[in-house]
């Protein structure tokens, strides 16, 4: 199980769908793999939150961090998170299962919300991210018999899914 755990730990990729391969090959239960999944954002919160609280600290006394913070929220707001704090939780957990986890805390903190509220927020996303990804995997392996090619194709929707979803949604705006 602890093999599972670290591929889940890795924060972007193909951890998702190469742990629940992986997991499937030593017959663990979806449910445990869930559970090994709410473990590794429990730890991620342990090693991002001092990280990020430190990083808004020396941002207020360095110019260069507070120029990449600027530019951080200026290509958040790209992609369509605008960081207010008038943000609700479902609109957080939406960046959340979007984006990741981090961001999610990130624009939760920005929005006011603390250690123990702006991490359910986030995990809460990423669970939901997480059990699709996970369905998805488990599903196309027993179509396909083959956990490897599932996790290519699956990779490969993550990666290249939203940027198809784009260019149909901007051709349907015109």
């Amino acid at each position: 199980m602890g093999e599972v755990l670290t591929l889940f730990l890795v924060p972007i990729g193909g951890g998702i769908p190469a742990g629940v391969v992986l997991a499937q090959k030593y017959e663990i239960a979806w449910y445990i793999m869930a559970g090994l999944y709410f473990i590794s954002d429990l730890i991620l919160a342990c090693v991002f939150e001092p990280l990020m609280l430190w990083f808004i600290h020396a941002s207020k006394k360095s110019n260069k961090m507070r120029l990449f913070l600027e530019n951080y929220k200026a290509t958040l707001a790209k992609t369509g998170v605008n960081i207010a704090p008038s943000l609700g939780p479902m609109a957080l957990i939406g960046i959340s299962f979007g984006v990741d986890p981090m961001t999610g805390r990130a624009v939760a903190k920005a929005a006011g919300h603390g250690f123990i509220t702006g991490w359910a927020i986030a995990i809460c996303g990423d669970m939901f991210f997480f059990l699709v990804i996970m369905s998805s995997t488990l599903w196309l392996s027993h179509i396909l018999g083959d956990g490897t090619m599932a996790v290519m194709i699956v990779m490969l929707i993550m990666i290249f899914g939203p940027m198809l979803f784009r260019r149909i949604k901007a051709k349907f705006k015109k």
